[in-house]
């Protein structure tokens, strides 16, 4: 079985691909299936987004640019303010500046593709391994087309998971998350010491930084989910 770690998105996918962007989207995901929500919808581009909002009152607009809220949208991309909400009966549409984009550049090729955190990285490692036939690769979304050190410790984290659970072989992606990951201290040192944890701090986030620091408090796995009526540009998610 192969394990390899991509730092930033490329590349195919022939099998699973667990998709990382901790600060914050993954995170988010998850906090929005464990507060009810039915399905997340993860669209290409905010218009993309906004225009469904005509589509009826059961979808819920979540997103960011540079960390801040997206005008029209009803919500940010914080995981603490969705772990305050109910979102039963909703599907939540989310577009942000780096994990949605991600999770599309794996859907393009992976035949399996879950939404990972730290929040949720046992249960995502769990899923991945029963799931795998040949390999695994953790996707990195990084941050501006910039390497992240909160993500590739968060994938180091998973390759640790996925190692105690049996044989891989490992690339040089992974061998640096999980050098990354050992050297890193602690989950609340690495995301908060990151350059885009820092960034959130400065913009007053820094209660998100230290949420989605938590270290697997959940077991929702955002799973990709094939068939259905899903809009055009947009992939479907729910809780696996």
């Amino acid at each position: 079985m192969k394990l390899r770690v991509d730092l930033l998105p490329h590349g195919q996918y022939p099998d699973v691909v667990v998709v990382v962007d901790v600060l914050r989207a993954t995170t988010s995901a998850v906090a929005y299936l464990e507060r009810g929500a039915e399905a997340l919808l993860l669209t290409r581009t905010p218009e993309v987004a906004l225009a469904l909002r005509g589509g009826g009152g059961e979808y819920v607009l979540g997103g960011e640019r540079g960390g801040l809220p997206i005008p029209g949208f009803d919500f940010g991309n914080s995981p603490v303010e969705a772990g305050t909400q109910n979102f039963t009966g909703k599907t939540v549409v989310m577009n942000t500046t780096n994990g949605t984009g991600a999770a599309h550049v794996a859907a393009q090729s992976g035949k399996h593709v879950l939404l990972a955190a730290l929040t949720n990285a046992h249960a995502a490692a769990r899923r991945a391994r029963a799931l795998a036939t040949e390999g695994i690769a953790i996707v990195c979304a990084g941050t501006d087309a910039r390497v992240g050190l909160d993500d590739v410790y968060t994938a180091g984290v998973l390759a640790e998971y996925l190692l105690a659970m049996g044989e891989f072989e490992l690339d040089d992606g992974a061998r640096i998350a999980l050098t990354v990951r050992r050297g890193g201290g602690n989950p609340l040192e690495a995301l908060g010491g990151s350059a885009h944890g820092l960034h959130l701090a400065d913009l007053g986030l820094g209660a998100d930084v230290q949420f989605a620091a938590g270290l697997s408090i959940s077991t929702v796995v955002p799973t990709l989910a094939g068939g259905g009526d899903i809009p055009a540009e947009t992939l479907k998610f729910v809780a696996g």
